[in-house]
C-alpha cells in the first residue's frame, strides 16, 4: 500500500474477491520510520500535497534513500489514527459467473492505522478488517539509536529486494505470493539510513507474525503476508490444509543498497539474503534460504526496477510447500527462481481533484521449480490515479499459474488467464 499525519494514501491489499493490494510509501524523510501498505503505491506523493511537514513514507517503488527526521524536529508526543476504506471491481476470464454478470463489485477492506511517538519511542501499527478475516499487517515500536541507526521491534517488514515494493500495481509481483515481497514477521530489525551511499538493514525474525508453529490462532491463513504453513505430499490437494504443519523460525536477514547519482539518474544497486530454520512442532525439520539482486533506477519521471531472486526450502524428500494468506491455503515449489522487470512513468496533472497519474507495466516470471510444475508468469499493465483522499488502481492482468488470477504457484496449466481490475480507496 498515510494518515492524518499519515494522510499519505496507502493502497493495500486483498479483497473479498481475493485481490491483493498494496500499501504504503515512505517519504524521502523516513524509510526507517515506516513503510505503508503495499498498495500504498504513490502514497508519499499524496502525503506531500497535504502533510509535507511530517515524515511521510517514501513513494512506493522509489530508489530514493530514506532519511530520518532531524533530531531538532522532534515530534510532539501522541498517537494519530488514520485508515482506509477500499472497494474493488473485477472482470475475469476464468470465472464464468463473473463473466455472465459483467464483473463483480465488492467491499475490499476497512483499515485502521496507528502512528506516533511517546517519549523517545515511536509506534507504527496497522490492522485490516475483511468480510472473511481480521489481520494485523504490522505492529512495532521503534527507537532511534543515533543519527544513522534505528531499531524496530515487533511485526515489521522483512528487508528483501527492491524496497519497499518490487512492483507498482495493485497485485504486487509474483514474489509476493512466494513470501519474498512486502513480507512482515515478528522480530528485531536494525535499519541504517543512507550514509556514504550505503544503506543497510539487518534483522532477526523469531517467527512469522502469527507466532510460528506454536502460535495460538484459530486459522493459520488469517494473515496479510504469505508464509510457509506446512509441507505438501505428492498426492495432497494444493489448496487443502496441510497434513504436516511447518513454520519458519530463527531467521537472519540482511539487505544492502548502494546509491549512485549521475546527472538526473538516481540508482540503487543491492543484494539481499536470508537464512532460517523450519520447525514441525517437535524438531527442526530443515532450513531455508533466499537471496536477491536488485536494481531500482529513476530518471526524471521514469522508474525502472529489475530483480533476480532464488529461494530453497531444504527438507528431506519434499518438493512442494504449503503456504497461507488471506484466508486460503496454496502451494509453491520447494525451490525456484524468479525474475521481475518493472517500468513506470509518473505524470503530475491538474484535472479537477486529480493531481497525479502513474502508468506502469510490471512483469514477473517464476521458473526452474523443483516440483516440475510449469512456470508462473504475470504481466500487469495499468495506471494509478491520485485525487485528493481517493486513490485508484486500474489494472489489466495477463497471467499463468498465478494466484488470484485463476491459478496457483503449484499449478501446471498451459492456459493464460486475464483479469481487469479497478481498486478504489478512500484514505483518512
Amino acid at each position: 500500500m498515510v494518515k492524518p499525519t499519515f494522510l499519505a494514501l496507502s493502497i493495500a491489499a486483498a479483497c473479498p474477491s481475493i485481490v491483493y493490494a498494496k500499501d504504503a510509501q515512505q517519504d524521502l524523510a523516513t524509510q526507517l520510520q515506516q513503510l505503508k501498505l503495499q498498495v500504498e503505491a504513490l502514497e508519499s506523493r499524496l502525503a506531500e500535497q497535504s502533510k509535507q511537514q511530517t515524515a511521510a513514507e517514501n513513494q512506493q517503488h522509489t530508489t530514493a534513500a530514506a532519511v530520518e527526521k532531524p533530531a531538532a524536529e522532534k515530534p510532539a508526543d501522541g498517537i494519530e489514527v488514520g485508515g482506509a476504506v477500499r472497494t474493488n471491481f473485477s472482470h475475469t476470464s476464468y470465472d464464468e459467473g463473473n463473466k455472465n454478470r459483467g464483473g463483480d463489485f465488492d467491499f475490499d477492506l476497512l483499515r485502521l492505522d496507528f502512528r506516533g511517538t511517546v517519549g523517545d519511542v515511536s509506534l507504527n501499527a496497522e490492522i485490516r478488517f475483511f468480510d472473511y478475516m481480521t489481520a494485523v499487517k504490522k505492529a512495532y515500536v521503534a527507537y532511534q539509536l543515533d543519527e544513522l541507526w534505528q531499531a524496530q521491534l515487533g511485526i515489521t517488514q522483512v528487508p528483501f529486494g527492491n524496497w519497499p515494493y518490487n512492483s507498482n500495481n495493485y497485485f504486487f509481483s509474483s514474489n509476493y505470493y512466494l513470501g519474498l515481497e512486502d513480507d512482515h514477521d515478528l522480530g528485531l530489525l536494525f535499519k541504517r539510513q543512507i550514509s556514504d551511499q550505503w544503506q543497510v538493514d539487518i534483522g532477526f525474525f523469531k517467527n512469522d507474525e502469527l507466532g510460528g508453529i506454536d502460535g495460538y490462532v484459530g486459522d493459520k491463513t488469517d494473515r496479510y503476508s504469505y508464509d510457509i504453513v506446512g509441507t505438501r505430499g505428492a498426492t495432497e490437494d494444493i489448496y487443502g490444509e496441510p497434513i504436516q504443519a511447518l513454520a519458519e523460525t530463527n531467521t537472519f536477514v540482511s539487505r544492502f543498497g548502494y546509491h549512485l547519482t549521475q546527472g538526473q539518474f538516481n540508482t540503487e544497486l543491492g543484494f539481499s539474503a536470508l537464512s532460517g530454520k523450519l520447525h514441525d512442532g517437535v524438531r527442526n525439520a530443515g532450513d531455508y534460504q533466499a537471496f536477491a539482486l536488485h536494481l531500482n533506477s529513476r530518471y526524471q519521471r521514469w522508474q525502472l526496477q529489475l530483480q533476480h531472486s532464488q529461494y530453497h526450502y531444504d527438507l528431506d524428500d519434499i518438493e512442494r510447500i504449503a503456504v497461507g494468506a488471506y484466508g486460503f491455503y496454496d502451494s509453491i515449489a520447494a525451490e525456484a527462481k524468479s525474475a521481475t522487470v518493472n517500468l513506470a512513468y509518473d505524470l503530475p496533472v491538474q484535472w479537477g481533484p486529480v493531481t497525479d497519474l502513474q502508468f506502469y507495466n510490471n512483469y514477473s516470471l517464476v521458473y526452474d521449480k523443483s516440483d516440475q510444475s510449469r512456470s508462473t508468469l504475470m504481466n500487469v499493465t495499468g495506471f494509478s490515479i491520485a485525487a485528493g483522499s481517493l486513490f485508484t488502481y486500474v489494472d489489466y492482468v495477463h497471467a499463468r499459474n498465478q494466484p488470484f488470477v485463476g491459478g496457483s504457484m503449484a499449478g501446471n496449466s498451459a492456459e493464460e488467464e486475464q483479469r481487469f481490475n479497478i481498486n478504489i480507496g478512500y484514505y483518512f
